[in-house]
């Protein structure tokens, strides 16, 4: 078996061992091991069934991650994208689009990274979208994540009378363990816990118990539950409408560059850059998680990226994709557990949800302030994502005031021509709101 793995993942040359690489990928494992509660909860209250969708997010895991490990030999590890999984959960629950339309439309997103990976284009996307825009997408979905994990815990809910969202039953034993989570939160990570998600996740779990918010199953150990109605109930053809065509932009462009970002970013850490910067084989990369995003969707599963976290098992040692290998194995145990993972609370995933999201509006500092035309669209995205309650909506009042603000200040020479396009199209896709 030694020499195999040897010959399989070249241990020596990476200067690395299996006892490294087990300890590598149990840590990824702990810090990725919040997506077990988080996912099931968030898609949960859009109408999903929990324990359908563990099975399904579990397998696609071991899957997707098991893949990437054998086909390029890296220590990244794949989840679904929790942006992704928060625009699903919105499109279902908020928007009342059917589950098989929202897994045509993750196929569509899915089949545009493929297409886009498979042609070698990545960097003509990269440059035609505009940075600032970028970096607001990513802001607009951490916000959203963040409502979405204050909704979920009764923190922020709507207020008919005055139609608009307010603060729910603030001495509700639900929302005080999500506040107790969050500061818990606060303290990790300013603390830089490792494994900070994880341990309060767990924290607040227990707490959760004498609370009578935490319920505690009958039994801890059982066989998983199959896949659900929604396994392959997914409707390619209806999805190809006009008025889905954002949607499959919200979910497509914010994991496409996660993705690179995530890539590069563990990549260096591991020291796999080269001279210039780049990364040997990162086609590879992309072609695994463009194919997972389309495989997804047959389990109505969102977007699976490459997990940042997969960089606290690089920070462990490990170096290859033996690492995720053994993640992979760890989240396949949890196929017995699955009581385990939904005994927890949404109170209890709320402030992790709450501080990712807000966390990833840090992103907006890298938008140029000093110039109106880059700041104000970055800005409009962000606000209308949150005023519209739909990412999509935010995405497609700043695509179209970039470019009426570029124009006005003579900056046309910035504009790429795919972004009229993409500008008529957001426009399109209001004029069908109003149609409807």
């Amino acid at each position: 078996m030694k020499d195999l793995l040897e010959r399989k993942f070249k241990l020596s040359k990476y200067n690395t061992k299996i006892r490294i690489e087990l300890i590598a990928g149990l840590t990824t494992f702990f810090t990725m091991a919040y997506v077990l509660a988080v996912v099931p909860n968030t898609l949960g209250a859009a109408g999903f069934n929990r324990s359908n969708t563990l099975t399904a997010e579990i397998l696609l895991i071991i899957l997707t991650t098991v893949w990437m490990a054998l086909y390029t030999n890296r220590p990244f590890a794949l989840a679904p994208g929790l942006g992704s999984i928060a625009i699903v959960a919105a499109m279902v629950g908020n928007e009342g689009i059917p589950a098989d339309i929202a897994a045509g439309i993750i196929f569509i997103g899915g089949l545009l990274f493929v297409i886009i990976s498979f042609a070698g284009v990545r960097e003509s996307i990269v440059k035609m979208i505009p940075i600032s825009l970028k970096y607001s997408i990513t802001a607009s979905i951490g916000i959203f994540i963040a409502l979405i994990g204050a909704k979920s815990c009764g923190l922020i809910t709507a207020n008919a009378a005055k139609k608009s969202l307010s603060f729910g039953d603030l001495t509700s034993p639900a929302v005080i363990l999500a506040v107790i989570g969050f500061v818990l939160m606060l303290i990790f990570k300013a603390r830089n816990v490792t494994a900070g998600m994880i341990i309060v996740i767990m924290i607040t779990t227990l707490i959760g118990i004498p609370m009578g918010v935490t319920k505690i199953p009958s039994t801890f150990v059982m066989l998983p539950k199959g896949l659900g109605e929604n396994f392959f109930n997914i409707d390619i053809l209806g999805a190809f409408k006009l008025k889905y065509i954002p949607f499959v932009f919200a979910l497509f462009i914010p994991d496409f560059f996660s993705t690179l970002g995530t890539v590069l970013g563990v990549g260096a850490q591991a020291g796999y850059l080269d001279e210039d910067g780049n990364l040997p084989g990162i086609d590879k990369c992309f072609y695994v998680d463009s194919i997972s995003a389309c495989i997804g969707s047959f389990f109505v599963m969102p977007t699976m990226v490459t997990y940042f976290e997969s960089s606290a098992g690089v920070e462990a040692g490990g170096k290859t994709g033996l690492t995720v290998i053994f993640t992979s194995i760890f989240f396949a145990t949890m196929l017995f557990f699955t009581p385990i993972a939904l005994m927890i609370p949404s109170s209890a995933t709320a402030p992790v949800l709450i501080f990712m999201g807000v966390n990833m509006l840090s992103k907006l500092r890298y938008v140029n302030y000093n110039d109106i035309t880059e700041y104000i669209p970055a800005l409009l995205c962000v606000v209308f994502t949150i005023f519209a309650n739909n990412i999509a909506n935010g995405i497609c009042v700043a695509l179209p005031a970039y470019i009426i603000l570029k124009i006005s200040s003579g900056k046309t020479k910035e504009i790429s021509k795919p972004m009229y396009i993409i500008a008529i199209i957001c426009i399109l896709y209001f004029y069908s709101i109003l149609k409807l």
